[in-house]
């Protein structure tokens, strides 16, 4: 015995066949509908004024420099110190500038 499955796209906005799924996002979250060919120029008709006015997303600038292994060993050599002294810094994110300088004052003179 054969099964025959048959996928049919049915249009999101007046329910008949649809002839497309578009994709599209807004505000960082991602859409798709199904429409047929007249409600997908009707869509890109509504959204044409606003595409023609907007740009290319600007590219995401880097967080710096990779950290090297010497800064690694750095912060972990400030994160035991100031344990060892009582003061409490996470194990993860950034040392508060106060913490470092106290940790410079007291191992420049080793």
């Amino acid at each position: 015995m054969m099964t025959r499955t048959t996928l049919a796209l049915e249009d999101d906005l007046d329910g008949g066949p649809a002839d497309q799924t578009l994709r599209f996002s807004l505000a960082g979250a991602e859409y798709e509908i199904d429409l047929n060919a007249t409600n997908t120029a009707a869509f890109r008709r509504q959204l044409a004024p606003f595409i023609d006015h907007a740009r290319p997303p600007t590219a995401r600038r880097s967080q710096g420099p990779a950290r090297t292994a010497s800064s690694r060993r750095r912060s972990g050599a400030i994160r035991a110190w100031a344990k060892e002294q009582g003061i409490a810094v996470g194990n993860r994110g950034r040392i508060p500038v106060s913490v470092i300088e106290r940790y410079q004052a007291a191992t420049s003179s080793r």
